[in-house]
């Protein structure tokens, strides 16, 4: 009996050891529960850094693309809004000490309403009719330019000499139904796009060519189109006198036959 009193007891002593050592270690218990969760927490960790690192991959091939993109605009040549005849010069005749012409045909090539404006180096002897307007997409122009050309120092003509006068067209693109002011360029400068800068060439106003002939045809239609704006509208309504009274055809009719009849009266007296 002793010896089984014994046993019991140290059966009691190691349970109730047991117990406190899994009081201190609970962790031991639990162990493959413990493992999932750091081994899940870890998994989400990484799938965290991964998400930001692919975020901060697509930002940076964003931006990488938003950088070429701007690069190559900046390489390419502007797009025009204008269509310029001739392209980039404007002829003059050679005739020293006299106020010559030129001309040059502009065209809205674009799909909406384009404010232009001509600007010169030498305003006070150089100057456009129009100086500016507005095109609607397809409307044409031609404008004239004056200029005062200098008598040279000896009696040789210079066609061929450099001159420093230039002349430059600006457009701008505005909504349909503006009306033209020269302020338009400046509340919107950085919508102003450069079209042209035009070069002065001479042609000798005794020798007849092509760009002479042309030039000549061109400032002729400018002359027709600038005498077609003066003409006042033609009224194409009904005739309206006094207060609001239509006459129509009906009424003349019936007014001459009145006429007509009183008329015969008198000569039957």
């Amino acid at each position: 009996m002793a010896i089984v009193d014994n046993q019991q007891q140290r059966r009691r002593h190691k349970s109730h050891s047991d117990m406190k050592l899994f009081r201190f270690c609970p962790f031991w218990h639990s162990g493959g529960q413990t493992s999932s969760l750091s081994s899940s927490t870890s998994s989400s960790t990484q799938n965290l850094h991964h998400g930001r690192s692919s975020n901060r991959q697509v930002e940076g091939s964003q931006q990488r693309s938003k950088t070429v993109s701007s690069v190559a605009r900046s390489l390419l040549p502007p797009r025009r809004r204008l269509r310029l005849d001739p392209s980039n010069t404007l002829y003059f005749p050679y005739e020293p000490g006299k106020q010559v012409r030129s001309a040059v045909k502009l065209k809205n090539t674009s799909r909406s309403h384009v404010a232009f404006k001509f600007q010169t180096t030498a305003p006070k002897s150089c100057y456009m009719r129009p100086p500016g307007g507005i095109l609607a997409p397809g409307e044409s122009l031609i404008a004239t330019v004056f200029r005062f050309v200098e008598q040279p120092e000896n009696d040789e003509k210079h066609l061929d000499s450099k001159t420093k006068v230039k002349f430059k067209i600006v457009s701008l693109k505005v909504k349909a139904g503006t009306d033209y002011v020269p302020e338009l360029f400046d509340e919107q400068k950085d919508q102003v796009a450069e079209e042209r800068i035009l070069r002065v060439v001479f042609l000798d106003a005794q020798r007849p060519g092509p760009a002479l002939e042309k030039l000549k045809r061109q400032l002729a239609e400018a002359e027709e189109a600038l005498e077609a704006r003066k003409k006042p509208p033609v009224d194409t309504g009904p005739k309206v006198v006094g207060e609001g009274l239509v006459i129509d055809e009906w009424k003349e009719r019936r007014e001459k036959y009145l006429a007509r009849q009183q008329v015969e009266a008198v000569d039957s007296l």
